[in-house]
């Protein structure tokens, strides 16, 4: 996926894509993660799927439930999709992050070389 440090740097145009690839991607893992916890809302808590919506969102987002969780099968995914949502966050942005800290390094090394 990334250049080997004795090629050239990518063209700015090529990075742009390239950090666009990731980002779709990116985007097709939180709206699937937000699926799913929509999804097991609206089955184990029985919540609308307005209100499974929020809290799946709100979960994925970092910030926590807005409705209380009272069934134990709901208690048990709502805990295993916090834990999810938790990772998938920091994975998301680290996968994100770590092209435009290549990239630098790359630089970095090239004009080191010269």
């Amino acid at each position: 996926m990334y250049e080997h440090h004795q090629k050239p740097l990518l063209s700015r145009g090529e990075f742009i894509v390239r950090m666009l690839r990731s980002l779709s991607v990116a985007l097709c893992l939180v709206a699937l993660s937000l699926v799913i916890g929509m999804l097991g809302y609206h089955g184990f808590e029985k919540l609308a799927w307005i209100d499974a919506f929020l809290n799946a969102l709100m979960i994925l987002s970092g910030m926590g439930p807005v409705n209380p969780v009272v069934t134990e099968g709901g208690k048990i995914f709502a805990g295993c999709y916090a834990l999810y949502s938790g990772l998938a966050l920091i994975t998301i942005c680290a996968v994100l992050a770590a092209l435009v800290f290549h990239r630098f390094l790359h630089k970095f090394h090239l004009e080191d070389e010269s």
